[in-house]
């Protein structure tokens, strides 16, 4: 088995190949199984003529990466940003694989993306950059191929203009292309809040593992999009102290705890600034709040902010990866040192996944649940998941992170043998 080394720390394909490779080698996995779950199914390019609201013809650049069709129809996010990398969107397709598996969903992984600044650009524009990419697409994507779900820069509405122009591809209406849907047209209920409700779900067994009380527990949220405002609003709910939260722009600290209905009311009703929120404490970057006094971190925002050069500076006792990617592999070994417990976010941020699994079953039956069933599910695949994790790790004598791959990796290789390779 060759040596994958992380030259670049900031590269997150780098990133996810190392701690893929230091599974595979506790594990002992046979060279030829290791080559086949390295590499992607297929990488597709596309080149995306839009014309801009000012007459002039853009070409945008997109990508889709299938990382495996072993267990199912792969399945992954479509983000819109303008520092999208075919690195990134790789090694986002392959932690989709070990994602989907951990939490033990019938899914491959994959990941799509398009290099564009959705703040800068109309509404129209963003449709017509969505649907484009949907037709270049078309015969790669479908409810039995690969299904998309929004992501960094994309949301309900861009996931409808997905199901949109597929359907009109194939002259029937087709709900289950994607997932992350409006209700109205085949979304779940319960889908908006999955990924949020996850974090509180592996924090709840985190806490209780560790024989603490959530009332005592000082917990800070860095990302105040879906992921990180819901998953703080309901951990405030469930009677954790929410002592920092930042945005992109900037972050508060303060020791008393946020009121965390006032704030979202401040952020998402008023559009007003997080770090003015006027009940606020101490201003900080959104980078520096990680590293406040709590018992628990969520980093719920973007890659790369716990590195080699900071994780040291960690004071919390538990760390659950909200994001994808929050820390890179060389600050992996600084972490465990440090004795944190660590939620890693193949399982931390599953909740997700594993709610549009359940929009994907929904569309397929034509049969939909009440939001009850959903989170209850939910609840179940969660806290099962957050149990084998930790017991690979206990077996092993691993971290939880290295833990996860390796089930995640026991998984995807058993259903491989089973199958055989076609040849």
């Amino acid at each position: 088995m060759p040596t994958l080394i992380a030259h670049n720390e900031f590269n997150v394909y780098e990133s996810a190949e190392a701690r893929f490779e230091s599974a595979a080698r506790r594990i002992g996995l046979e060279d030829g199984l290791y080559r086949f779950m390295r590499y992607p199914n297929k990488e597709i390019t596309v080149y995306i003529p839009v014309t801009m609201d000012n007459g002039r013809l853009e070409v945008f650049i997109g990508y889709r990466v299938q990382h495996s069709i072993v267990r199912g129809p792969c399945k992954g996010g479509i983000r819109f940003a303008p520092d999208v990398t075919l690195d990134e969107v790789r090694a986002l397709a392959s932690w989709m694989t070990w994602k989907c598996a951990v939490v033990n969903i019938p899914f491959g992984g994959a990941k799509g993306g398009v290099i564009c600044d959705p703040r800068k650009l109309s509404h129209g524009e963003i449709e017509r950059i969505t649907r484009r990419y949907t037709a270049e697409l078309s015969d790669w994507i479908g409810p039995e191929r690969d299904v998309p779900a929004p992501d960094l820069g994309t949301n309900e509405q861009t996931m409808a203009w997905v199901m949109d122009t597929y359907s009109m591809h194939y002259h029937h209406t087709v709900t289950g292309v994607v997932t992350g849907k409006p209700i109205d047209i085949g979304g779940s209920r319960g889908r908006r809040e999955a990924t949020g409700r996850g974090v509180l779900l592996v924090c709840d067994k985190a806490v209780e593992k560790l024989g603490w009380k959530r009332e005592s527990t000082r917990v800070i949220v860095q990302g105040f999009g879906n992921v990180g405002s819901i998953a703080a609003l309901l951990m405030h709910q469930a009677g954790y102290k929410i002592v920092g939260v930042a945005d992109v722009a900037g972050a508060l600290y303060n020791e008393a705890g946020f009121d965390l209905p006032k704030l979202m009311d401040w952020v998402h009703a008023q559009s007003r600034p997080l770090a003015e929120f006027p009940a606020g404490g101490t201003r900080l970057s959104s980078q520096e709040v990680l590293f406040q006094p709590c018992e628990i971190v969520v980093p719920a925002a973007i890659e790369n902010q716990i590195t080699s050069e900071n994780a040291h500076r960690l004071q919390a006792r538990v760390l659950c990866e909200g994001a994808n990617g929050p820390c890179t592999a060389m600050a992996d070994e600084i972490v465990d040192k440090k004795g944190i417990f660590v939620i890693p976010d193949i399982l931390a941020n599953a909740g997700g996944v594993t709610v549009s699994y359940f929009e994907w079953v929904q569309d397929r039956q034509g049969y939909f649940w009440r939001e009850r069933e959903v989170n209850e599910r939910l609840k179940d695949v969660m806290e099962h998941s957050f149990d084998e994790v930790v017991r690979y790790a206990e077996i092993h004598s691993v971290s939880n992170r290295i833990a996860a791959y390796i089930l995640a990796i026991d998984r995807v290789a058993s259903v491989l043998k089973l199958r055989g390779i076609y040849a």
